[in-house]
C-alpha cells in the first residue's frame, strides 16, 4: 500500500486530505507542524509528501530540502499547499526541488490528478534506486542558507510596498509637527 504523509496545520484541512486519500486506498499520516514532520522522518517512509507551504515550526520549503537532501527518501515526492488567497512561492519551491502544488480546499479530483502521477514516479524511483536498509539515526533540520536568504527576499519584497507606505506618512507626520 502506498503511504502519503500530509502536513497541515488545519484540522479541516487534515480531514479533507485524509478522507480523500484513504478513499482512494492510501495510507495517511496526518501531522499539525514541522517538527512533528522531522520526527517522523525516521519511522515512517511514504512515497509522497503532501506539505503545507507555511507550516509552523519549519515551512513546507524548509521540509522539501530536507526530505530531497536525505538519501532514505530519495524516492519520496514533495507537493507543497497553500490557501484559496495564498500562492506557492514558485521559485522558491523550485530552488528546493517540489514536484508539485495544490490549493485548497482540496478538490478530490484535482488532488488526485497531482498524486497519482507522482505515486508511479515514487514506485519507479524505488525500484530504479538502491537505499539505505534503515532511515538515518538522526535528521539535520539545518537549512541552506540560500534557502533562508530567498525565503527572506521573497518575504521583503511582499512586505515593501507597506513599509514605504507606513515610513512615509509617518515623516509627513514629523515634518507636519515641526512645519507648524
Amino acid at each position: 500500500m502506498n503511504r502519503i504523509l500530509l502536513a497541515d496545520d488545519s484540522p479541516h484541512a487534515q480531514r479533507m486530505g485524509e478522507r480523500i486519500l484513504s478513499d482512494e486506498g492510501y495510507e495517511v499520516l496526518t501531522l499539525a507542524d514541522g517538527d512533528a514532520v522531522v520526527a517522523r522522518l525516521r519511522d515512517f517512509d511514504p512515497d509522497v509528501f503532501i506539505l503545507k507551504a507555511d507550516l509552523p515550526a519549519m515551512t513546507g520549503y524548509q521540509l522539501c530540502e530536507l526530505i530531497k537532501q536525505n538519501p532514505f527518501h530519495q524516492h519520496a515526492k514533495v507537493i507543497l499547499t497553500s490557501g484559496a488567497m495564498d500562492n506557492v512561492k514558485e521559485d522558491l519551491a523550485k530552488m528546493v526541488r517540489s514536484d508539485g502544488s495544490l490549493k485548497k480546499p482540496f478538490e478530490a479530483s484535482v488532488m488526485m490528478d497531482v498524486v497519482r502521477p507522482l505515486i508511479d514516479s515514487a514506485e519507479r524511483a524505488r525500484q530504479d534506486n538502491p537505499r539505505p536498509s534503515a532511515a538515518p539515526t538522526a535528521v539535520s533540520a539545518a537549512p541552506d542558507p540560500e534557502v533562508i536568504r530567498a525565503a527572506v527576499a521573497v518575504a521583503l519584497d511582499e512586505a515593501y510596498p507597506k513599509l514605504v507606505d507606513d515610513l512615509t506618512k509617518r515623516i509627513l507626520l514629523l515634518l507636519g509637527k515641526h512645519a507648524g
